[in-house]
């Protein structure tokens, strides 16, 4: 994909400054706003796909305004602001603020130049900041997932606040059409994506998923290593390392909060932000919780009901039975 050169102006309005990063179908941009005096901005593009059918990308464009309409009503401290959206020929553009300083990735990568991991009180202190931010996406109507949680997508300010950015891959959520808005959107990054993202278009991300990915996220920052994809897990399970393992420096509550949060199925994951981070403080009930037993005794959902439930997982298992058979047999 060609990126635009400095000097271009962009609706009238940014002027294009340099390259902030780039990849696969889109590409970052410092950008001056010629009607703010001194102002800069983070201008982000997007291509559309290409061969599809004028139909077709007319279908992603609308789209493309109808989430940029909602992530443009979003107002967190820990977010970005976006302030404007508008597409030029077949790219789309998305300009939200300027967010300056290092993100996570590069200080996990300092840290381990220097032989030594992040401190965990400091990284708890980032990560309830971040629970915050996905909370508050996650209680919008309908809830946004920002669905690319991971370290090199939280930027630490100078002030010592984070932000996540880069809402390349946020939807909305339908809970009445799980399968609406979901074709402009890529798995993400594989280390920090759940099981269930890999097959969307089945409709079962939920708040879990973007837990997943902070889950994964905090793995990294507090041992200086990627965690195995959720595909490697699948495949062979107990690849994953437990976090303790790499750094004894962490503790037993937080160690059991990564876990949890990193289940593979969303089922067993801890059901909101809220409630894992009061795991991750150490706050959460020690005692197994009472059984009312004057309740009545739920009954033992039947075969279909949990192959409907699980079906996300019965197309994983396929897609992989698929590639595994083309592999061995491909070549005969």
């Amino acid at each position: 994909m060609s990126c635009l050169e400095p000097g271009i102006t962009l609706h009238g309005r940014y002027t294009i400054i340099g390259l902030i990063g780039s990849g696969g179908m889109g590409a970052i941009y410092l950008a001056d706003d010629n009607r703010l005096d001194g102002r800069r901005c983070a201008v982000k593009e997007t291509r559309l796909l290409p061969g599809l059918s004028d139909q077709a990308a007319q279908a992603m464009r609308d789209q493309f305004h109808r989430e940029a309409s909602i992530l443009a009503r979003l107002d967190h401290p820990n977010l970005p602001k976006v302030s404007d959206y508008f597409s030029e020929g077949d790219r789309d553009y998305l300009v939200m603020d300027y967010v300056p300083g290092p993100d996570l990735r590069q200080m996990v990568a300092d840290a381990r130049r220097e032989g030594r991991l992040l401190k965990e009180a400091t990284v708890l202190a980032w990560m309830t900041q971040l629970c915050d931010a996905l909370g508050y996406l996650h209680a919008q109507k309908p809830p946004v997932l920002h669905r690319d949680v991971k370290p090199a997508n939280i930027k630490l300010t100078p002030e010592g606040r984070v932000k996540l950015v880069d809402f390349g891959l946020a939807k909305p959520l339908d809970p009445d059409d799980p399968k609406t808005l979901t074709s402009l959107h890529g798995v993400g990054s594989l280390p920090y994506t759940p099981l269930e993202q890999y097959v969307d278009e089945i409709g079962h991300t939920d708040p879990r998923s973007d837990l997943y990915s902070l889950g994964a996220t905090l793995y990294h920052l507090l041992t200086g290593q990627e965690p195995p994809s959720a595909q490697t897990r699948f495949l062979n399970p107990g690849t994953l390392v437990p976090p303790r393992q790499v750094n004894p420096a962490i503790s037993p509550e937080v160690e059991t909060a990564i876990l949890q949060a990193m289940a593979l199925h969303p089922r067993e994951r801890p059901a909101s932000m809220e409630e894992w981070r009061a795991m991750l403080l150490g706050r959460s009930a020690s005692a197994p919780p009472q059984v009312d037993v004057s309740s009545p005794v739920a009954p033992v959902p039947g075969w279909r009901a949990i192959l409907r439930e699980n079906l996300w997982l019965v197309g994983i298992a396929l897609v992989l039975l698929a590639l595994a058979l083309a592999l061995t047999f491909g070549g005969q």
